[in-house]
């Protein structure tokens, strides 16, 4: 299940109800001490019962409400639910779907006790009255339908299922409300023990984690891989706890059926109970450790960071060499700690990488304007106070990107004489690898990586009308050069107003559009066999990485049809970025200069750099 957004009900600063919409990757921005922890933590709350636990001071001082809630909404939800052995059903069946469309549970703490405990609800939009046949034992479903005048030779009265769905079909109820479905006993139970199998791992990894062999920054990604790790044995897990939960269950009864002939009484009143869940993740603990067995942990804080880094990395590369089917999320709170500014860029590099493997959410927390102005801004989350200290959160709207830049005091690097924009990442490592490749051949050509004078910025895909239309970027009072893509319309490009815009304001800046459909289509076929070992053909006009996600497809031998994985589009979507990052990044590394000669017979990206590089002093 992917994680769509994050409610907040009066939890610490969030007075009220917030919604905090996720995507892959997520960037909360803010100054210090405005809520940025408090949406990590409470995803922890939420996730990862005892890792942080929830206190009845987390309640919002200014409210006196007594309920806090804690939910997350969820997409790619599983097709089918298994909540008894003679019927299946799904989230969608048995209406407990939002609004939306998305599956939203609660987990609901009462602060007038001395002592909340979780109350776990589904938030649906519900049958008006019918919530409570969740709550009902089959005897009183049985019941129930016989009443409502169910025909029950034409159902399987065995099943809970089964007496639900015709209850609701002879009532006939039309009107719906959204209501609370407790998931605490009888078949709602069983739901969310559904629910917590397909549940999302969830890595949290805190900046302020004090320096213990035990507890570091270098144990924690080691735990995350435990914890994963233990994800992916799960059933074999749970074979081996019924084992030896017969087993035991088996030596009570033989040892309570001796009992029985010494005192009846007394064996009558002792059952056997399965008193705690196996603590697997304790099982295993690991260390790194350096020269003359000193812990990692025992070293400088900035060396701590780094071998996180160098875990997210080697982590991004893990998950996009390999089909991994169980969802995780990697909250990292503050990456850029004692960092080096190159070693943002790389940890930038990273959470988008990782962020754009399969099954794979990032979610980040900065107060400096270096990460935040290194990462998409499509991510960015902006969170702030109102003047009575509540947190407010801003997504959606274009104009927090101009108030993030002005709050963190986003400023451009002296050195820089012109800002090159481009739709997205994938742009910039094309663009790299090209300049790259026409450097290597005539050193007068720009090497972008290379040249402090010129900033490449993603603007966004959506967002570029509204960097372009309200010239975001004005204030740094540098020329512009925007690089946009074709897209599928030849003769009616997708950002055609936005580059006649740019080069009617007279102030230098200027702008084109490739064409072709897209930076990929310029990539030679060679150069993709090459790196991904695979044959393609395409022309100007095709969809690249689709035809290369399919190419893939077919070279793993994957047993899903591809006619299914075009019908399901969240799937198509996905191959098909993993697919764009691939290229840009391995393929485009392959382009030579007779490759390119072939690939680029117009010579568009080489006069565009030459004309960039004429901009500079």
């Amino acid at each position: 299940m992917k994680l769509d957004a994050l409610i907040l009900v009066n939890f610490r600063g969030f007075k009220g109800q917030h919604r905090i919409p996720f995507e892959s990757l997520t960037v909360l921005v803010g100054r210090n001490d405005v809520g940025k922890s408090t949406v990590l933590e409470a995803l922890s709350v939420f996730f990862n019962e005892g890792q942080i636990d929830f206190d009845p001071t987390d309640k919002n001082v200014h409210t006196a409400e007594t309920k806090v809630r804690i939910g997350c909404e969820f997409s790619n939800l599983p097709a089918e639910l298994v909540l008894d052995a003679s019927a299946k059903t799904s989230f969608k069946d048995e209406l407990l779907l939002n609004r939306a469309g998305k599956l939203e549970v609660h987990k609901v703490f009462d602060c007038s006790k001395a002592n909340p405990k979780a109350l776990h609800v589904i938030v649906a939009n519900h049958p008006t009255g019918l919530e409570v046949l969740f709550q009902k034992t089959h005897d009183d479903l049985q019941t129930l339908a016989e009443k409502s005048g169910v025909d029950m030779s034409k159902i399987d009265q065995r099943s809970n299922v089964e007496l639900r769905r015709a209850i609701r079909d002879v009532k006939l109820v039309k009107t719906r409300a959204v209501v609370d479905i407790p998931l605490e006993k009888n078949e709602a139970k069983s739901i969310w023990e559904q629910i917590q199998k397909h549940l999302p791992v969830y890595a949290l990894f805190r900046s302020d984690r004090p320096s213990q062999d035990k507890d570091g920054e270098v144990q924690s990604p080691l735990k995350g891989a435990v914890t994963l790790a233990l994800a992916k044995v799960a059933k074999q897990l749970e074979d081996i706890k019924s084992a030896v939960k017969a087993e035991a269950e088996d030596v009570a009864a033989r040892t309570l059926k001796k009992l029985k002939e010494f005192d009846d009484r007394l064996a009558a009143e002792l059952k056997t109970h399965f008193s705690a869940e196996p603590g697997w993740n304790k099982l295993f603990a690991f260390n790194l450790t350096g020269d003359n067995n000193i812990p990692i942990n025992k070293r400088g804080s900035g060396v701590r960071r780094l071998i996180l880094l160098s875990f997210f990395r080697a982590e991004a590369e893990k998950r996009r060499e390999e089909s991994s089917t169980k969802e995780i999320i990697y909250a990292i709170e503050e990456p850029e700690t004692s960092q080096h500014p190159t070693n943002q860029k790389l940890l930038a590099d990273a959470f988008s990488e990782l962020a754009d493997a399969p099954n794979t959410q990032v979610v980040l927390t900065t107060h400096t304007p270096g990460l935040a102005g290194l990462l998409p801004p499509s991510s960015l989350r902006r969170i702030r106070q109102d003047d009575q200290k509540a947190a407010i959160v801003e997504v959606g709207d274009a104009g927090i990107l101009a108030a993030i830049a002005d709050e963190l005091g986003i400023q451009p690097d002296f050195r820089v004489q012109v800002l090159l924009l481009v739709e997205g990442p994938h742009d910039i490592e094309f663009l790299s690898a090209l300049s790259r490749t026409l450097h290597s051949n005539d050193a007068t050509v720009l090497d972008l990586e290379s040249e402090p004078r010129v900033l490449m910025l993603p603007l966004g895909g959506g967002n570029l009308k509204h960097w372009v239309g309200r010239n975001y970027l004005k204030a740094f009072n540098k020329p512009e050069v925007h690089l946009y893509d074709r897209d599928e319309d030849a003769k009616n490009p997708t950002y055609r107003d936005e580059a006649n815009h740019v080069n009617a304001r007279g102030d230098g800046s200027w702008a084109v559009i490739t064409k072709k459909r897209e930076t990929e289509n310029y990539l030679h076929a060679d150069a993709i066999r090459e790196a991904l070992e695979i044959e393609v053909n395409f022309g100007p006009d095709d969809d690249v990485p689709l035809i290369v996600a399919k190419a893939l497809h077919a070279k793993n031998g994957s047993a899903k049809p591809w006619a299914e994985i075009e019908a399901a589009p969240e799937d198509l979507k996905e191959r098909t970025s993993r697919a764009k990052t691939r290229l840009n990044r391995e393929a485009a590394a392959k382009m030579t200069i007779d490759r390119l000669k072939v690939s680029d017979a117009d010579g568009e990206w080489e006069s565009w750099l030459r004309k960039l590089g004429a901009m500079l002093k």
